[in-house]
């Protein structure tokens, strides 16, 4: 017998859709400000998002190391800048 929460049952009935996602990264990435809170963040859409979509959004951008959450707000942290990656890769440790 499988035992689930509610929360589980109510993420697995409704989860974000890629283009969702990457209107949220977009948003982000494209923003003027370094550091966006929520708030700011949802002015920023084209669409209204759910807030607990937009939350779920957020947390897995976090765990997939795109985003830094903090108390001031979001970050955009995610650079695929080939000569950053390898010096810091290969640079040396000061």
């Amino acid at each position: 017998m499988i035992v689930m929460s509610m929360q589980t049952v109510q993420q697995m009935l409704h989860s974000p859709t890629l283009n969702t996602v990457l209107m949220v990264e977009e948003a982000i990435k494209g923003s003027d400000k370094s550091v966006l809170t929520v708030a700011e963040l949802k002015k920023l859409l084209p669409r209204q998002v759910n807030h607990n979509t937009l939350i779920q959004i957020l947390e897995y951008l976090e765990e997939s190391n795109k985003i830094a959450v903090s108390i001031k707000g979001i970050t955009w942290i995610h650079n695929r800048n080939a000569t950053l990656l390898a010096a810091a890769t290969h640079g040396l440790e000061l």
